[in-house]
């Protein structure tokens, strides 16, 4: 795999660092900023919010410029607002800031998976996906934990700032690392890119997306009280825990890739099935420590197995503009994540019990899972060379795939 891979990767670890560190922070931020708890609460939202706002408008006034311009421009704009978060005087400064941060989020992902599978030969194109999201889900096993002790031992601004650093980081590999001549500026142009949002498959990819990643927040917006009140572990094992479901999401993350690229459509629909019957299972694992801690894992790798095949099924599917398309799925991402943990706590309020939020999410999967199967439909009545299997060479071939071909 080309060591610019290595760059993308690092612009990931940055990115999950800062996405998922807010949760740990919460409370300090509250202290300091004198705020309750669910108004600090609030600068999750403006992250999300951030995401998918971002990912389509970035992607889509960036469309005429060099794909690794774009990249290096959306990590800057990154550092800026992570510095800015750390500067951030007040409640509404920090607001801002993590909506700033937020931002470049989603673009860097679309446009990345397309530099990404620019640089391989076709039967590797998932891979490369595939090692690009693994900077996210090692942030969920190494950075997240060690941002929130730097936060709890020198306050929670010094997070920001150490993740400032990552992103000058992440932008002197991508300076180095990438070649001009490996993500040159895009031929279609907005009016292209735009052109792939009127399609039915592009829309059913990104329903795919919502719904089974909707199903996994569905559950992991919950997981601590499940940990707790059901399996009964005590509050100081949950940050380990949590480590175990970064653990299964890198396996997950990797497995995905590889059998993407023998089978792109197999291992969708494969995951999907795996993650409806890891949550229905939910209920019997808490039961016990070790199962407990093992329905962790199996969540995380039964979630991250499709997140390479969901990437590309999209840029397949809009495969005359995969920018803007790539990027919108991670706004579809971030609104599983909301859709996700707003249907999870319905039933709690509910009062359905402790791991009523992973049924929820079961039944998201499920529907994820009927999404994908009426994608296929779609596809079945619409034939072409090689429709029976659905794998990564159709993302469009590029001068540099050519090259490495």
């Amino acid at each position: 795999m080309p060591l610019a891979l290595l760059a993308l990767a690092v612009g990931a670890f940055g990115i999950g660092t800062t996405e998922f560190v807010m949760m740990g922070l919460l409370p300090d931020v509250a202290d300091d900023m004198d705020i309750s708890l669910p108004s600090a609460g609030h600068l999750v939202s403006a992250y999300a919010l951030g995401v998918v706002i971002g990912a389509p408008l970035l992607a889509a006034v960036t469309a005429r410029m060099s794909r690794r311009t774009v990249l290096i421009g959306l990590m800057a704009l990154f550092v800026i607002g992570n510095a800015l978060s750390a500067a951030a005087p007040g409640e509404g400064s920090l607001l801002a800031a993590r909506f700033l941060s937020g931002l470049p989020h989603g673009a860097f992902f679309g446009v990345g998976a397309v530099v990404a599978t620019g640089m391989v030969a076709p039967e590797r194109k998932a891979r490369s996906v595939s090692l690009m999201f693994l900077g996210l889900t090692v942030a969920n096993i190494v950075g997240v934990p060690a941002a929130t002790a730097m936060g709890q031992q020198l306050g929670w601004r010094a997070t920001f700032l150490g993740v400032s650093a990552i992103g000058v980081a992440a932008v002197a590999a991508l300076l180095f690392l990438i070649p001009r001549d490996h993500a040159p500026a895009p031929a279609t142009g907005l009016r292209g890119e735009l052109s792939a949002l009127r399609s039915l498959p592009v829309w059913l990819a990104l329903g795919t997306t919502v719904a089974g990643f909707g199903a996994l927040f569905s559950a992991y917006s919950y997981i601590t009280p499940m940990l707790t009140d059901a399996a009964g572990f005590a509050d100081a094992s949950v940050t380990l825990l949590l480590a175990l479901f970064g653990v299964g999401a890198t396996v997950g993350n990797l497995l995905g890739g590889r059998l993407a690229d023998h089978s792109l459509r197999a291992t969708l629909f494969g995951g999907l099935t795996s993650l409806v019957l890891v949550l229905a299972l939910f209920p019997l694992l808490m039961r016990t420590e070790i199962t407990a801690a093992l329905a962790v894992a199996l969540l995380g790798a039964a979630a991250f197995v499709t997140g390479s095949p969901l990437q590309l099924m999209v840029m397949e599917k809009a495969s005359a503009a995969p920018s803007l398309a790539s990027s919108a799925n991670q706004a579809a991402f971030n609104l599983a994540n909301a859709g996700g943990a707003w249907i999870g706590g319905l039933t709690l309020a509910a009062g359905l019990g402790a791991t009523s939020p992973a049924l929820a999410g079961s039944a998201l999967a499920a529907l994820g899972l009927l999404v994908a199967g009426t994608a296929y439909a779609v596809d079945r009545r619409a034939p072409r060379p090689g429709r029976e299997r659905v794998i990564a060479t159709h993302v469009p071939a590029t001068p540099e795939t050519a090259r490495h071909g």
